[in-house]
């Protein structure tokens, strides 16, 4: 169908000319705003810049006390918060603290704070991305991609709850949570941070996230702040390196890049952090369009922005777009950054102060900055009540976070393959092997009790790794380990094989070691080939190998897969991992995790679901080992009377699709129903597909249901070639599963 106009996605209003209106008084401001006011009036220029310095704990620490020897020098924080006027502190220093030191800590801050002329609380924030991962004996949920791996809102929103109230039972109201970067370059090392590929599957988790954490009051004691990062493209970097430039155009940073972060604030995020990296040249913390046109004007954000790491020093040491350090300053706060994570010192406040007094930086600037963190501190509720609460500390642990824990892990996890192997027998012989089989630490990765999660020594003895759940569940049957490799380099593959010979099925825990940002950076996505000639040696025994992968990205299979009767993608599940992952190879739950990316067949030429018309051609075929939205159960599911309600749609109205699903296998299930639509035609090249909308339900042996979505028309918007939301008449299908049908946009 041809196409003669355009319909704007949001058309402006026309305002009546100024010369035609009566004057207005403004309306007197109250409420908290008016408290801002009033404490704004009171402050000197200092306390200002003060607001805007945040530095880590290691500043008010007492040199080379970490982890449980931790202590705060009383000298040095008198320092940061009487003579700097330090506004935020963050971090841990080594290793997770207990909840006791935790109060501690947040105490003496305060101690010093009530000594201050104006008494403005200090923010204190945290990692706390997959749980409370900084406070010992925290639960430990799965990181973000298992999360997504889910496809339960539900348990989304309510993982985040938990993590919320252990954050804040520590004493710590705000977190560095959660990450809106869209997870399409696998091998990126904080690929595992990411809700996965798709923008409507990551927006709807980063929202249900973020209601989690902070409910309908952020103030409330069980509440924390989120914060939106790396706003934004940090997730794209071209080589697949972190902290290394994206080459990305305005029309695909506002159709994919963008809308996750859009939701989160939508969601009511107060804070945003800013992408290490840079797009197109132009560094996160230099780019004045992407901080204060899109997210403070566009979408009418007024929480305040915070830098990432070090990263406004770097405008001039790493990225040369500031001759001087004072310059990196000043192009940061210009370009809307209200506050630096500097963090290791005051030079900020101190190259801030002489900007001011020489007239770069303007006052506004800085009232505009310190407006929007004391805004931030007011929400959540920090005036009135600065102190941790030692009552939450009798309920920090409650067996039902454990149990919301394993709900999550079992949901997490994807059976890719299954060749008639699983589940397992009990009683049976197996031999486990594998670098992955008998650790904590993997099962979390990054930002696990430690920065790079590496201290398996600092896990819940409590928890089973992966072999000690397989031997816990097998009733009567005889568990052999033997190693095999470690990741990159072979061990004893030739006493695996030797055992093998007396195993009925082996056990291969694959994939890769703990790692975040940097530290993770590879130069090859493929598994590594020791682990590959182990399943390799393996399979030639003619026994049956279940083959599990844990780790944070999607490693290239190359024969594993052809390899391996059984594959299960375990991703980073969390401490309950363990357990869980032993769950679903008995039987004893039945597998729901459904891919939130797709799986790469190589380590080049890798492409995502939505994927370009040019992109899967006779000469150029799309290719990936596993499809997103892949996940096999022990059941089967037939779809059948794809309905729409009208074959026409408004583009101010909607229809309304059902389909009916019925579980024709013997096992009760959990299915992801996913719908997809594609525009056939569009002014810029159409995506293959699109997720529109999932439901995931619960149905037993024979049981049928209809699932009805609504599909609107701005759910059919797309960015056209002035790179503007808008829709365009034309035709449309809706899939679900193998069934297709049409309507038309009028």
């Amino acid at each position: 169908m041809s196409r003669k106009w355009l319909v704007p996605l949001i058309l402006a209003s026309v305002l009546p000319m100024a010369s035609q209106q009566t004057p207005r008084r403004r309306a007197p401001v109250t409420g908290p705003e008016a408290k801002i006011e009033r404490l704004l009036r009171q402050m000197t220029i200092e306390e200002k810049v003060g607001q805007m310095t945040q530095v880590t704990i290691d500043v008010v620490s007492v040199p080379n006390a970490v982890g449980r020897n931790h202590r705060i020098d009383p000298q040095k924080l008198e320092e940061a918060i009487l003579k700097w006027k330090v506004g935020s502190i963050l971090n841990v220093n080594g290793e997770a603290y207990t909840v006791d030191h935790w109060h501690e800590i947040l105490n003496a801050i305060q101690d010093v704070v009530e000594k201050s002329r104006l008494k403005i609380p200090v923010l204190y924030g945290i990692d706390s991305i997959h749980g409370a991962n900084y406070t010992l004996d925290a639960v430990l949920f799965p990181n973000a991609i298992s999360a997504a791996a889910t496809w339960n809102l539900d348990l989304v929103r309510k993982s985040a709850q938990i993590s919320a109230f252990q954050t804040r039972a520590s004493g710590i109201p705000w977190t560095f949570y959660p990450v809106m970067d869209i997870g399409r370059q696998p091998l990126w090392p904080r690929f595992w941070e990411t809700f996965g590929e798709d923008v409507y599957l990551a927006s709807r988790m980063g929202a249900a996230y973020t209601e989690g954490l902070q409910g309908s009051d952020v103030s409330a004691r069980d509440k924390v702040a989120a914060c939106i990062k790396h706003y934004a493209g940090y997730s794209m970097p071209f080589n697949g390196k972190d902290r290394t430039p994206a080459i990305l155009d305005e029309r695909t940073m506002r159709s994919v890049i963008l809308p996750p972060y859009e939701a989160v604030a939508r969601a009511g995020a107060p804070t945003a952090m800013i992408n290490s990296s840079e797009i197109s040249g132009v560094p996160g913390h230099a780019n004045s369009w992407l901080i204060n046109q899109v997210l403070k004007k566009e979408w009418g954000f007024r929480g305040f922005v915070v830098s990432d790491w070090e990263d406004i020093k770097r405008l001039h040491t790493r990225d040369r777009v500031a001759a001087t350090p004072k310059d990196a300053v000043r192009i940061a706060v210009m370009a809307g950054v209200d506050m630096s994570m500097v963090p290791y010192d005051y030079s900020f406040a101190e190259l801030l102060l002489q900007c001011v007094k020489e007239g770069s930086v303007p006052v506004s600037r800085i009232d505009d900055a310190v407006r929007r963190i004391l805004r931030v501190k007011m929400q959540l509720g920090l005036f009135d009540r600065p102190r941790p609460d030692p009552a939450m500390k009798a309920q920090f642990d409650k067996p039902e976070f454990h149990q919301t824990n394993l709900e999550a892990a079992r949901e997490a996890l994807v059976l890719l393959k299954n060749d008639g192997a699983l589940p397992l027998a009990r009683g049976r012989k197996i031999l486990v092997t594998g670098p992955n089989a008998d650790l904590l630490s993997v099962l979390n990765g990054g930002w696990s009790l430690t920065w790079q999660g590496n201290r398996e020594d600092l896990f819940p003895k409590s928890k089973p790794t992966i072999l000690k759940a397989i031997q816990s569940l097998n009733n009567g049957g005889a568990v052999q380990y033997v190693k095999g490799v470690e990741w990159e380099k072979e061990v004893d593959i030739r006493a695996a094989v030797a055992a093998a010979a007396s195993a009925d099925v082996i056990v291969a825990v694959m994939g890769e070691p703990t790692y975040c940002e940097t530290p993770g950076n590879i130069e090859d996505l493929a598994l590594p080939e020791p682990q590959i000639r182990l399943v390799d040696a393996l399979a030639a025994t003619g026994k049956p190998v279940i083959t599990v992968l844990v780790g944070g990205r999607p490693r290239v299979l190359r024969t594993v897969t052809k390899n391996s009767k059984g594959l299960l993608w375990a991703g980073l599940p969390g401490n309950e991992g363990g357990r869980a992952v032993a769950e679903v190879l008995f039987g004893d739950v039945n597998p729901s995790g459904k891919l939130p990316f797709s799986y790469p067949r190589n380590v080049n030429g890798f492409t995502t679901y939505d994927h370009k018309p040019l992109e899967s051609t006779h000469d150029n075929p799309t290719g990936w080992e596993f499809p997103f939205g892949h996940g096999l159960t022990y059941t089967t599911f037939a779809y059948s009377d794809l309905q729409l309600s009208g074959k026409s749609m408004a583009r101010n109205g909607s229809i309304f699709v059902t389909v009916k699903v019925k579980n024709t296998g013997r096992r009760p299930a959990k299915e992801v129903v996913q719908l997809y639509v594609s525009d056939l035609y569009r002014q810029v090249s159409p995506p293959n597909k699109e997720l529109k909308g999932f439901q995931k339900i619960g149905l037993g042996p024979g049981d049928e249901t209809v699932v009805r979505f609504e599909l609107a028309a701005k759910d059919l918007a797309f960015v056209g070639l002035e790179n503007k939301w808008i829709l365009e008449p034309g035709e449309h299908k809706v899939q679900i599963a193998n069934l297709t049908s049409g309507f038309v946009l009028r």
